[in-house]
């Protein structure tokens, strides 16, 4: 499955514990990626400086649904669900 352009949901909605170019410390959930373009385009995709965890989340029909909303409510509660004290 191919990634909609512009949606860019696993960028914001997620947040990423490691280093990433211009966010040291990482990003919380909800706050859109430094390295994403206006367009909603990863400057880092295929580089090294690309961190392992947006690597491994790979589109899928369940995570991406119909629409960039079903994407980002998909997103949103899988990150409620593996933050620490999240849903079981």
């Amino acid at each position: 499955m191919e990634c909609r352009i512009g949606c860019a949901a696993c960028c914001i909605a997620v947040s990423i514990s490691s280093p990433i170019p211009g966010m040291p410390d990482g990003k919380t959930a909800g706050v859109r990626c430094a390295q994403l373009t206006p367009e909603g385009r990863c400057r880092l995709f295929g580089r090294p400086e690309r961190p392992a965890v947006c690597g491994s989340l790979q589109p899928s029909a369940e995570m991406c649904g119909s629409s960039d909303a079903d994407a980002f409510r998909y997103l949103e509660a899988f990150e409620r669900a593996t933050s620490p004290g999240g849903a079981d």
